[in-house]
């Protein structure tokens, strides 16, 4: 009788989306003196005659990025466009082009996609990017939409994950924690709806944690700002999987520590109302709710004073040694261990 010799099988989910990642990419070698840098930042990074261009692409699922029930098609476009451009940004460059592929079933009329691509061009006219092409194909369910964003950046400017220093000072943008409440909103209401169709959505209030969730705008501001101040941030991120995930990204791939301060980390007003409402701490929702698109960056101790006169730009933190691990301090004093526990592909 022959043995049963199959290959064993890994499931996907002991993994997870960032182990997949690294598996698939442990062995990839770069031939092209062109290519900077490749897979485990923002954006892979090539230089054409002394200029850096920067290559990033995303991919929405419908049912996994976005709920057609309560996302409008405009608003979809828009922000399929938005976190790509916030990727072109996170690596201190300036977006100049999008590439868009669909796959789309014939559930969707001509009209539908002119609203998903009104969307698409209104983010490319604010920020400046230009739609150069991409491709369309058909889809036995539901909808995909593949964006790869290009930018430039100086050589010597772009800003990587890997490159924090120690007793570097850790910094956001603009607040945190509204889009994912803003999310919960929308849940709530649907099923709402599902048990009660006759009921309309309760969405007055709503707005800034409704807009934060559906319409997110990169903070390509934000590198304008930093440029004009004269601070080179020394590693940096966008903020699309929560700040606990992120900051974790900066620690382990500068191989440090760090240290977050509870009361340091900006949530608007209305974020915190809305939390309470959902019996939640606010400090859970910014830590890991993600889609704020806000950037995370670590700035030189010299620079603090620059970035004081920065409205928007909280400090929040510094980085330690590895050795030290990586801390949240909470407002009555106490540490915790900081743990990604937002929303990761393939995990169980």
């Amino acid at each position: 009788m022959l043995n049963d010799e199959r290959p064993s099988r890994t499931e996907l989910s002991e993994l997870g989306e960032f182990g997949l990642i690294e598996r698939l990419t442990r062995n990839i070698k770069l031939v092209n003196s062109s290519s900077v840098k490749a897979v485990g930042d923002d954006a892979a990074v090539i230089d054409h005659a002394g200029k850096l261009t920067l290559v990033s692409k995303d991919l929405l699922v419908e049912g996994i990025h976005f709920d057609l029930s309560y996302t409008p098609l405009k608003h979809l476009g828009y922000k399929a466009a938005a976190v790509n451009i916030s990727d072109i940004a996170a690596m201190n460059g300036k977006p100049t082009q999008l590439l868009v592929g669909i796959s789309v079933s014939n559930r969707f009329s001509v009209e539908a996609l002119d609203e998903l691509y009104t969307g698409i061009r209104l983010a490319c006219d604010k920020y400046k990017v230009d739609l150069v092409g991409g491709d369309t194909t058909a889809s036995a369910a539901g909808l995909f939409i593949s964006v790869t964003a290009i930018g430039v950046a100086d050589p010597g400017k772009v800003t990587y994950r890997s490159t924090a220093k120690e007793n570097d000072l850790i910094c956001v943008s603009g607040d945190l924690g509204a889009s994912y409440l803003g999310l919960l909103v929308l849940q709530r209401e649907k099923e709402v709806y599902k048990a009660n169709p006759a009921m309309q959505p309760e969405l007055e209030g709503y707005d800034y944690v409704l807009e934060r969730q559906l319409k997110p705008e990169p903070r390509t501001d934000v590198v304008e700002l930093l440029g004009k101040a004269g601070i080179l941030p020394t590693s940096m991120i966008d903020i699309s999987d929560g700040l606990a995930s992120e900051v974790l990204h900066l620690s382990k791939d500068s191989n440090l520590g760090c240290r977050l301060f509870e009361e340091k980390i900006p949530i608007d007003v209305v974020t915190a109302d809305v939390a309470s409402e959902f019996k939640m701490d606010p400090t859970t929702a910014a830590m890991n709710g993600g889609e704020d698109y806000e950037l995370l960056f670590t700035i030189d101790l010299d620079d603090l004073d620059k970035v004081k006169a920065i409205k928007g730009i909280s400090v929040i933190g510094h980085m330690t040694s590895k050795d030290e691990g990586e801390y949240l301090v909470s407002k009555g004093g106490s540490m915790y261990p900081i743990q990604a526990q937002g929303f990761e592909h393939l995990k169980d």
